[in-house]
């Protein structure tokens, strides 16, 4: 099994599964011409956030990590009419990227992109009043990710959601004594999952377009 197979498979799914939509062809053709990095999800993988959001029910969903808005607009999309999604960035240009994808989306009426490190943002969620959130995602810096966790939990209500995406980083996140931030930051993450009496989480391995990575999912109690 090599990459190229593993993207001919994600390349079928798509074909077959999902319509061929110039909105999100767009966001990504525009994140690329900004720049940003090729981090966004793949299309699969955003129709499974989407089916997420619908089975949980979601009227309510934060967002860790806008980049150029892909994910943001799949999620949205999920939401009723009188539904919202906050969409944390802390470079201001993918922000602004991402806010006109959202805006050629016809989205802008429920989606809310904040600039600003999360770990400053989060903290007003919580003093506004706009929690609890029906559904988190979970994509941004993984040193972080413990503090996003921690957050998360306290932004949450029994039932909610919580999604960590890019989780396996290679299959290197079973390297106790790695060095590398992103792995030592993810580790932490899984650590407090499972310590934490309130969340009952499981996690995948995936290989597609992306390679080889994962995610958790997380209920809360």
């Amino acid at each position: 099994m090599n990459q190229a197979i593993w993207s001919s498979v994600d390349n079928y799914f798509s074909e077959k599964l999902i319509p061929k939509d110039t909105v999100l062809e767009n966001a990504l053709i525009t994140s690329d011409a900004g720049g940003l990095p090729q981090h966004n999800v793949a299309p699969n993988q955003g129709k499974f956030l989407h089916l997420l959001a619908k089975m949980n029910g979601s009227k309510k969903i934060l967002e860790i990590g806008t980049l150029g808005g892909y994910s943001t607009i799949w999620l949205a999309r999920a939401l009723p009419g009188d539904g919202l999604l906050v969409s944390l960035e802390a470079n201001a240009e993918h922000a602004a990227i991402a806010k006109a994808n959202i805006a050629n989306a016809g989205l802008s009426h429920i989606v809310e992109v904040r600039v600003g490190k999360a770990i400053d943002t989060l903290p007003l969620l919580e003093q506004e009043g706009i929690a609890p959130f029906d559904l988190i995602f979970i994509d941004a810096d993984k040193p972080s990710n413990p503090s996003y966790l921690e957050w998360s939990i306290k932004l949450s209500r029994p039932g909610t959601v919580i999604i960590g995406d890019n989780v396996v980083r290679n299959g290197a996140v079973t390297d106790g004594g790695s060095d590398d931030k992103n792995v030592i930051g993810v580790r932490r993450f899984f650590d407090l999952m499972a310590e934490n009496p309130r969340l009952n989480a499981t996690a995948i391995q995936t290989v597609g377009s992306k390679g080889y990575d994962g995610f958790s999912i997380a209920m809360v109690d």
